[in-house]
C-alpha cells in the first residue's frame, strides 16, 4: 500500500478518535452541568440542605428573563426560597385569590384580584429587601467599629473585613462573607465593596464604602474615619427610628383606607346577595368599580408618598 494510502487511513482514523473524544468530553460536560444545577436547586442559594420543591419547574424558570428577575430579588431578601418554588406559591396564591374573590364577591372581581396577587407578590419581595437594608444599616455602626479597631491594631482591610464577617450575624455576616470570598478569588477592595452597595443600596453604606475605598487607595488616617463615622452612624440610626415611629400611624392609615373599601363591598354584599354580580353585569356598573379602585390605588399611593422621608 502507497503512502498517500497510509496518511489517508491514518488521518480518518484521527479524525473519528477525535471525533469520539469530543462527544464524550462533550457529553461528560454536559452531564456535569446538568448535576450542578440539581445541587443548586437542592440545596438552595444559601445551602441550608433543606429539600427543594418543583426543581424541575426551578430548572427550566432559571432560563428564562423572568427567572433571571426572580432569582436576583430573591439574592438580596435573604429569603430560603427558590425561583421555581416563589413562582409557584404566586400562582397558587393567584389562583386561590381569583377563585375567592370570583365566588365571594362577583367573577368581575376575579382578575382585579389576580393582579392584586401579582402586586402582593412583588411588593412582598420589595418589603423583605427593604427589611435586610434596614437591618444591615442598623448593624454598621458595629461594622465600622469592628473595621476602626482591627485596622488600629495593625491589621490589613482585608483581614478586618474577614473578622467582621465572623462575628456579625446576618445580614452583615453574610454579606461580608460574601465580599470575602470575592476578595480570595481575586477581585479588587473596591469592585467587592462596590457590589455590595448595589445589593443593599443606602446612604449611610456609600458613606462607609467610599471611606475605605478612598483610605485604601490613597491611605492616611482610616482610623480616626472610621471612629469618627461610627458616631455619625449611630446618632443617624437613631434619627431613623424616631422618623420610623412617627410616621407609623400615616404608614398605618395608607393600608387602612383599601381594608375598608373592601369591607364596605363585602357588607353591601351580605347585605343584599347578589348585588355585585348585578352592578358589575353593566358597562356602567364596571366602570364604576374601576373608577372605585382607581380611587383607592391613587389614595393608597399618595398617602404612601406623604409618610415616605429619606432620613
Amino acid at each position: 500500500m502507497n503512502s498517500p494510502a497510509m496518511l489517508a487511513i491514518g488521518s480518518t482514523l484521527l479524525c473519528g478518535v477525535l471525533g469520539v473524544a469530543g462527544i464524550h468530553t462533550y457529553a461528560s460536560g454536559k452531564a456535569q452541568r446538568a448535576a450542578l444545577l440539581d445541587r443548586l436547586a437542592i440545596t438552595g442559594p444559601h445551602e441550608t440542605g433543606r429539600p427543594r420543591r418543583f426543581t424541575g419547574i426551578d430548572r427550566r424558570l432559571r432560563k428564562t428573563a423572568l427567572g433571571k428577575r426572580i432569582q436576583l430579588k430573591l439574592a438580596v431578601t435573604g429569603l430560603d426560597l427558590t425561583p421555581g418554588e416563589f413562582f409557584v406559591y404566586m400562582v397558587a396564591g393567584v389562583a386561590a385569590l381569583w377563585m375567592i374573590a370570583s365566588s365571594v364577591l362577583a367573577p368581575f372581581f376575579g382578575p382585579i384580584a389576580g393582579l392584586v396577587a401579582l402586586w402582593a407578590a412583588n411588593t412582598f419581595l420589595n418589603w423583605q429587601r427593604q427589611k435586610r437594608i434596614e437591618k444591615f444599616i442598623n448593624q454598621l455602626p458595629d461594622l465600622s467599629r469592628i473595621l476602626a479597631n482591627a485596622t488600629a491594631a495593625g491589621l490589613a482591610l482585608r483581614t478586618a473585613l474577614g473578622m467582621a464577617a465572623e462575628e456579625l450575624e446576618a445580614p452583615a455576616g453574610e454579606e461580608l462573607a460574601l465580599v470575602t470570598s470575592q476578595l480570595m478569588v481575586g477581585r479588587s477592595i473596591d469592585d467587592a465593596l462596590g457590589e455590595l452597595s448595589e445589593r443593599l443600596p443606602s446612604r449611610e453604606l456609600v458613606v462607609l464604602v467610599t471611606t475605605l475605598v478612598l483610605s485604601n487607595q490613597a491611605g492616611g488616617a482610616v482610623v480616626g474615619s472610621l471612629r469618627n463615622l461610627t458616631e455619625t452612624l449611630e446618632e443617624r440610626k437613631e434619627t431613623r427610628r424616631e422618623v420610623r415611629t412617627m410616621l407609623s400611624e400615616v404608614n398605618a392609615t395608607a393600608y387602612t383606607i383599601p381594608m375598608l373599601g373592601l369591607g364596605a363591598l363585602l357588607m353591601m354584599n351580605s347585605i343584599t346577595p347578589g348585588s355585585l354580580e348585578r352592578t358589575t353585569g353593566s358597562t356602567i356598573g364596571q366602570g364604576a368599580v374601576i373608577l372605585a379602585l382607581g380611587l383607592y390605588t391613587l389614595g393608597f399611593i399618595v398617602i404612601r408618598r406623604l409618610g415616605k422621608i429619606e432620613v
